[in-house]
């Protein structure tokens, strides 16, 4: 395994994503770089995910659900052109599409990591950010969702916030995942943030502790932040608006003092 950076504290200045870190593609093995690619932008707020009216649909022939998505990974793994070995299949009988370089830009194993987002999002929209196994063994393909936002289930100053862990093919974890109602507005910048441990994840949201969970990967972890939008959820000829836009400030690591 090549060693990786051990703190992160990322507030996207500059004129571009540093690609030391981040991967601005979502699973590009199941389809390919220039089908995955991140829409997004550098402003003096941060990093601007956004899903314009023309991005293609994500892997449109083999999802089941249209989906649209901008997104980023801080690590990236996957088996050679033809194989089954990947990240975060989705059905069963994916093949790699697209040889991809095994990427180790942050992947941490345990610690404090957290982000400094808002999301601009409609009902048929969502962003989140969580944590995923490299997957470099199968079984390593847990997940610490960090917080998880529809945009049917926020509005009025209130949101539910999805959290937890998620077990996927890691034959040590049960999966633990639930929501919360907050009393916030998701369009405005909050701070949510994970506790990472030996057995035990304690959840943040703007410094508070509101939830833990009793189990934890044990193994290194890439962070994923996306914004993504639903169409089914909406009559065809509908265009959201405004666009789906997840505007991050800042993201932070630091190993367990």
């Amino acid at each position: 395994m090549t060693v990786t950076r051990l703190a992160l504290d990322e507030r996207f200045t500059g004129d571009d994503l540093d690609r030391d870190v981040w991967f601005p593609y979502y699973l590009p093995h199941w389809s390919s770089r220039s089908r995955s690619t991140a829409t997004y932008a550098l402003s003096d707020d941060g990093l601007h995910l956004s899903i314009p009216v023309d991005q293609p649909l994500w892997c449109p022939d083999l999802h089941d659900e249209p989906l649209r998505v901008s997104g980023i990974q801080s690590g990236s793994f996957a088996g050679p052109l033809g194989s089954t070995i990947g990240q975060q299949p989705f059905r069963d009988g994916l093949v790699v599409e697209e040889e991809q370089p095994t990427f180790w830009g942050y992947t941490p194993h345990y610690g404090h990591i957290e982000i400094t987002m808002r999301g601009v999002i409609g009902t048929r929209s969502m962003f989140a950010l969580w944590m995923s196994g490299i997957e470099d063994r199968p079984e390593r393909s847990g997940e610490i969702c960090v917080a998880e936002v529809f945009g049917d289930r926020a509005g009025d100053g209130r949101a539910e916030v999805g959290l937890g862990s998620r077990r996927f093919r890691d034959p040590l974890l049960t999966g633990d995942f639930s929501t919360i109602s907050v009393d916030f507005d998701v369009a405005d910048f909050h701070t949510y943030g994970v506790h990472w441990r030996e057995g035990r994840v304690d959840f943040e949201i703007d410094g508070e502790q509101v939830r833990t969970v009793d189990e934890s990967p044990d193994y290194p972890m890439q962070l994923m932040i996306a914004v993504f939008d639903f169409p089914a959820k909406a009559p065809v000829d509908e265009i959201e608006v405004p666009a789906p836009e997840l505007i991050v400030s800042r993201v932070a690591g630091r190993p367990l003092s």
